[in-house]
């Protein structure tokens, strides 16, 4: 009975322990929750209304400076690369796009804004041409005899001649008996059927009519016949010398007018559909660049040129005044036919980068931005937008920060912004500053023609931890040397294609 009741009193204790235990981790736990909601609380409201806890600023989001473009609403780790999510901050200008340029350092900068207009224009391209010839205009200088060439007045190719002017004498021996025995006939009295049929036989000889008319007059036979030249122009072929013999149907010349020339347009590839028949066109030459020579062009000749990769049309122009000679290189504007409503902006305006083209917009807010857009054709010294812009928005029509040999918006923008002091004047005048580089150690885990991977260590200058990361080469045939496993130390620079090698060592090499 005392054993029973022992038994009894000893489980009943262990209960009463185990119960006491168990209230003691339930309120631990409620209490370790309750705190930890509250830390959940406060958390969720920071991020609530996204302010940094530590410095009080606003934020914006957070993101992996490696790929800037990819937004986050919470701190944490990148999904991209081994480091924290950093803060952009609303005092930063990351709500507000572009760069707020001060009114003083506009000025300095000498930057000017024009708005983007629509008008309605004429479709038309500038191209060259070249003046020819116009073969339809050449005269061939050829023997209906044969004879000797018994005089050349007509020295060498290319030489201008007169209208009018003598090319060359003929020596005719076959001409004598036929004129011999004309003026016998008419010594003898024959009738007049007699001499025609003997006139007849000296036509028939190509023996001028002028050339009968003075055997006639004078009575002596002629065996010389001089050849004239039909126009003023240029001797543009000459294919006899002197005492050559000549035979009936060869050319001895040919005689290129001036008063009218062939304008040979070279339209790029690119502009080949716009070319028609009917388009006026106004050439210039560096010679008199007041003096102006239109046209309309005639016909589009087939075929692209293979070493130039142009179209060419021709026109004929006027050249009365034989100001101009072939070979002449002009300024052509062609002009269309059809007036096309066009969306313009000044052509130095556009900043071409190879890749795309960019314009300068300036916000309602003050603010410069750049925007990519889309050209067309030049119209005079504006250039058609096909798309990226708006009728009336602001953009930058000229200014220092335009002069960039690469127009690289990632250097360019930040200068302006960086500008804002004291020395703005001198900086706006001071060639570009190059991109920073940066430099760490690591070991190389892949090498292909575009690139090289690393696992590297930390970047302090950039913010980032230790990380694997590709890097792009300068070329396919940099950094031949280096391996797969090499530890190397390594230097970069951040490019509007992403961060580029431009320094890979072994480490037992670096300096």
């Amino acid at each position: 009975m005392t054993k029973t009741r022992f038994a009894r009193a000893v489980v009943w204790l262990l209960g009463g322990a185990t119960l006491v235990g168990a209230g003691y981790l339930v309120g631990a736990h409620r209490a370790t929750g309750t705190a930890s909601t509250g830390v959940t609380a406060t958390a969720t409201s920071a991020i609530g209304d996204k302010t940094d806890p530590k410095s009080g600023r606003k934020v914006l989001y957070w993101h992996d400076p490696m790929v800037p473009n990819q937004h986050f609403d919470k701190p944490g780790k990148s999904p991209f690369m081994n480091m924290q999510l950093e803060p952009v901050y609303g005092d930063e200008g990351g709500g507000s796009s572009g760069v707020k340029i001060d009114p003083g350092l506009q000025q300095n900068l000498g930057i000017r804004y024009a708005t983007v207009r629509r008008q309605a224009t004429t479709g038309g391209f500038d191209a060259v041409g070249t003046t020819q010839f116009d073969e339809s205009r050449t005269d061939v200088i050829q023997s209906r005899v044969t004879g000797y060439i018994d005089r050349l007045y007509a020295s060498a190719p290319m030489q201008r001649v007169a209208k009018g002017a003598p090319i060359a004498s003929l020596f005719v021996p076959d001409w004598l008996a036929p004129q011999e025995e004309y003026l016998a006939l008419k010594r003898g009295g024959m009738d007049a059927n007699l001499l025609d049929a003997a006139r007849a036989r000296m036509r028939a000889l190509s023996i001028p009519d002028g050339m009968i008319a003075a055997l006639d007059r004078t009575g002596k036979a002629q065996t010389h016949i001089v050849l004239t030249s039909p126009e003023a122009g240029v001797v543009s072929e000459l294919n006899v010398r002197d005492g050559a013999m000549v035979t009936p149907g060869q050319t001895l010349a040919k005689i290129s007018g001036l008063s009218k020339l062939w304008l040979i347009v070279e339209i790029p590839e690119a502009l080949a559909l716009d070319a028609r028949p009917g388009m006026t066109v106004d050439a210039t030459f560096s010679g008199d660049p007041t003096q102006h020579f239109t046209g309309h062009i005639r016909e589009i000749l087939p075929g692209i040129s293979t070493s130039s990769r142009t179209l060419q049309a021709r026109l004929e122009i006027d050249n009365g005044a034989l100001k101009l000679t072939p070979g002449m290189l002009m300024r052509v504007r062609v002009g269309g036919q059809k007036a096309v409503s066009r969306l313009l902006v000044p052509s130095e305006a556009v900043i071409t980068t190879g890749k795309r083209s960019v314009v300068i917009v300036k916000n309602r807010d003050g603010r410069l931005q750049p925007a990519s857009v889309t050209v067309g054709n030049d119209v005079g010294n504006e250039t058609e937008v096909l798309k990226g812009l708006n009728e009336g928005d602001t953009v930058v029509a000229s200014g220092q920060f335009l002069i960039d040999s690469e127009a690289s918006l990632k250097s360019i923008l930040p200068r302006l912004e960086s500008g804002m002091g004291a020395s703005a004047a001198t900086a706006a005048s001071a060639p570009a500053p190059a991109a920073p580089t940066y430099e760490t150690t690591g070991k190389v885990e892949k090498v292909t023609p575009e690139d090289m991977t690393f696992s590297h260590q930390p970047v302090p200058a950039l913010g980032w931890g230790a990380m694997t990361m590709t890097f792009n080469k300068p070329t396919p045939g940099s950094f031949q040397n280096v391996k797969v496993g090499q530890t190397v130390h390594f230097v970069f620079r951040q490019t509007d294609d992403g961060y580029q090698l431009t320094k890979v060592e072994p480490v037992g090499a670096a300096q």
